[in-house]
């Protein structure tokens, strides 16, 4: 028998597996890579238009960007070739330095990715403000549309978009119908095509569109111009030459293609990258090398700069692509057409290309993106990106975003909310300081501290996030002087900021009680309506939703909790805030009178229990009263109760027969000063916990795998926590821990 060891085993199995990855290539990433050549391939020819360059020039960059990143890139899925967002630059090169040294600054944007990912500081594109990236997108747009529509009525592209605008009356004036009709005839199509039964949808809507518009051109009775191929794209490679002027501009050209190309680059890598995010995550560092290198090879070869472009690679992703074979085999598919039929390309109407890409710049402008930075207040620094992009240039128009949202942050910075006023407490203030507090809040901090009377205790309750050395001197001096003027002055920090933090001498601090106004709102108040509850659910959204939402993102596939938890259903009780615990720690079950009724008509505990203890494994099991109970109250005055309460009560009544018999933490609550009512619900802990002792899960769960079992009971009147045990009772002390139980 032959084992893993022996060599014709290892030979076989690496044949077979060899076999089943050749089976599985055929079964997803063929089809896939054929449905993305058939997308490619108008596009390319489009943006080669669109750009002023040789139209052989956008079929070799799609070739390359498909076998040369997709081999070296760092995406499995992602693919690469000539695209939209690049034309602008690249018409302008081409008008300004010919297409020769266009191709020279393509292979220097090239070098220049390659440096970027070699210094693996690809996150750091990412840093750039994304509705700035949403502008430049839209920017470029707006010229793609303005200079296709020119194309579209019959004549050329116009150099800038004021020029294409200035000169739209006139295009229209001597608009030629047959272009114009078949430019509208693409894009109705292409508008339309989302609307079509989803299995016509698998063809690619831009084939279909050229293609129909190309069958249409023929038969037209109206003359319409057809894109000019001159000779094979084999032809067409040339070697890139050197500008003979203007370094300075070109250097900046080549900057600019290089910062767009790796920008739009990463952006596509994370949105395939959330597309599936069952396999690895893209390297970014990685990618850009492989741009980089396919931009080097593009322009050497006379082809346009390419960039991971979104459409395709959601196109590949979404046609069932698993490996690069997707990527690389739609390159080569480019590559057989443009040398084996280049010649069909001489029939595609240009008014056609026009057609789709004046679609593909009005796509760039998404109304989801406004809506957004309206809703985030960045709507100026999109509106500047736009208007600089447009008016100015791209590298121009990217910096005036740049400088537009550094600007905003700074504004937002210095909007720290301040506000002083009187608490509910006579001859008491509090100052509430709320946001990032750096030394440009001083004059809005300044001015709160000086309204407050000279007579007057503080609380001064800092919600910041950040908290400079300047204003932090600034608060304990003044809490000094006020201080030796015989003033209380107590600081409440609820923020992640802290003043012993900023190496400023950290002031005494007080109970801060008046600012709980605000920290423990919700149970400060009585009868809260409907429209208060919807208010504290915007200020969690506003204040805290983005502090817990790493956190529940973890535990949503995780069902698990540390503790079952039994406490009263009265709203005084908040569990997560008597025990410093978050989501995920407690499973929290809700009785009147906190109640086991284990063994009685009433199974909603047992099966809790039981759940908690079987499936969640939690670790420990607790019981939590509280002074004022209403239900130890109705049970020890004898108060008649309705039909479904009194049946709910009696469930405690071996609680009431056992402090009546002198139960040992009834007599320790007796000399602790509770009442008879608290005294009734302590007792009442500790039969709940001798209930659950002697029930059988959990008894096997205490000798099995060590589960504790504890009570606690709250006082309200101290806010004090306290431990419950059979024999007594004992307190929690926050210097010492826990002290040993005794009677208090």
């Amino acid at each position: 028998m032959s084992t893993d060891t022996d060599p014709a085993y290892r030979i076989t199995f690496s044949h077979t597996g060899f076999t089943e990855r050749l089976a599985a290539m055929g079964r997803h990433d063929l089809p896939a890579s054929l449905v993305v050549f058939l997308v490619a391939l108008p596009l390319s020819l489009g943006v080669a238009l669109a750009s002023g360059a040789p139209v052989a020039a956008g079929l070799i960059a799609a070739a390359v960007g498909g076998i040369v990143a997709g081999l070296c890139g760092g995406s499995a899925i992602q693919v690469s070739g000539p695209t939209a967002s690049l034309t602008v630059v690249v018409a302008g090169a081409v008008h300004q330095f010919g297409w020769a040294a266009t191709c020279f600054l393509t292979v220097g944007a090239g070098v220049l990715q390659i440096l970027f990912g070699v210094s693996r500081i690809a996150r750091g594109a990412l840093a750039i403000a994304p509705v700035v990236v949403h502008g430049l997108l839209a920017g470029i747009g707006v010229i793609i549309a303005l200079q296709q529509v020119h194309v579209l009525l019959g004549g050329a592209t116009v150099g800038s978009p004021i020029d294409s605008v200035l000169q739209l009356p006139a295009g229209l004036r001597s608009v030629h119908h047959g272009d114009l009709f078949i430019g509208l005839l693409v894009i109705a199509l292409l508008v339309a095509w989302k609307f079509v039964p989803r299995r016509v949808r698998s063809v690619p809507g831009p084939l279909v569109a050229v293609l129909a518009a190309t069958l249409v051109a023929m038969v037209l009775p109206t003359p319409v111009d057809h894109v000019v191929l001159d000779g094979s794209p084999l032809d067409a490679i040339a070697l890139p030459a050197l500008p003979t002027a203007g370094w300075l501009a070109a250097i900046a050209t080549m900057v600019t293609i290089a910062l767009i190309a790796s920008v739009e680059t990463l952006l596509s890598a994370m949105a395939v990258d959330k597309l599936r995010p069952e396999r690895p995550r893209t390297d970014l560092d990685r990618e850009l090398i492989g741009q980089g290198a396919a931009n080097m090879t593009s322009g050497m070869l006379g082809g346009l700069p390419i960039a991971a472009v979104i459409v395709r690679s959601i196109t590949n992703a979404n046609a069932g692509a698993r490996t690069r074979a997707a990527t690389v085999l739609h390159g080569i598919w480019i590559l057989v057409f443009a040398v084996a039929l280049a010649g069909l390309v001489h029939r595609i109407p240009t008014a056609a290309l026009a057609g789709l890409l004046i679609l593909i710049g009005v796509q760039l402008i998404k109304l989801a993106h406004i809506r957004l930075a309206r809703r985030t207040g960045d709507l100026y620094v999109y509106l500047v990106t736009v208007a600089g992009v447009v008016l100015l240039n791209l590298l121009q128009g990217l910096l005036l975003g740049l400088a537009a949202a550094v600007v905003l942050l700074v504004w937002r910075v210095a909007q720290v909310r301040v506000v002083a006023e009187p608490a509910a407490e006579p001859g008491r203030w509090i100052v509430r300081v709320d946001g990032s507090c750096s030394f440009l809040a001083l004059p809005r901090i300044t001015g709160a501290l000086a309204a407050v009377p000279a007579d007057a205790d503080v609380t001064v309750a800092l919600t910041a996030d950040f908290l400079d050395h300047a204003v932090a001197e600034h608060l304990t001096e003044w809490a000094r002087q006020r201080r030796g003027a015989g003033r209380v002055v107590e600081f409440a920090e609820l923020g992640t900021a802290r003043l012993a933090g900023t190496g400023a001498r950290p002031p005494e601090r007080g109970t801060a009680g008046a600012v709980l106004d605000d920290a423990l709102g919700p149970w400060r108040r009585t009868g809260r309506s409907v429209d208060a509850i919807a208010a504290g659910i915007s200020a969690y959204h506003r204040g805290h939703a983005h502090l817990m939402r790493s956190h529940l993102d973890q535990l949503r596939h995780r069902p698990d909790a540390a503790t079952f938890f039994l406490t009263c259903a009265d709203a005084r009780i908040v569990p997560n805030v008597i025990t410093s615990s978050g989501p995920g720690d407690l499973f929290t079950v809700r009785n009147i009178g906190n109640l086991v009724p284990v063994g009685g008509s009433d199974v909603s505990v047992e099966a809790a229990l039981i759940y908690a203890l079987d499936k969640l494994d939690v670790r420990s099991v607790v019981v939590c009263g509280h002074s004022g109970c209403g239900a130890m109250e109705a049970l020890y005055k004898q108060v008649r109760v309705g039909p479904g309460l009194g049946d709910w009560l009696a469930h405690a009544r071996p609680t009431l027969d056992a402090y009546r018999a002198g139960h040992p933490v009834g007599e320790a609550a007796a000399a602790a000063g509770f009442g008879p009512v608290d005294q009734l619900g302590l007792v009442n802990v500790a039969r709940q916990l001798e209930t659950l002792a002697a029930y059988p899960a959990v008894r096997e769960a205490i000798e099995g795998r060590g589960v504790a079992v504890s009570g606690l009971f709250f006082d309200l009147a101290t806010a004090r926590v306290i431990e419950v045990r059979p024999d007594g009772i004992a307190e929690f002390d926050d210097a010492r821990g826990h002290v040993a139980p005794e009677p208090v």
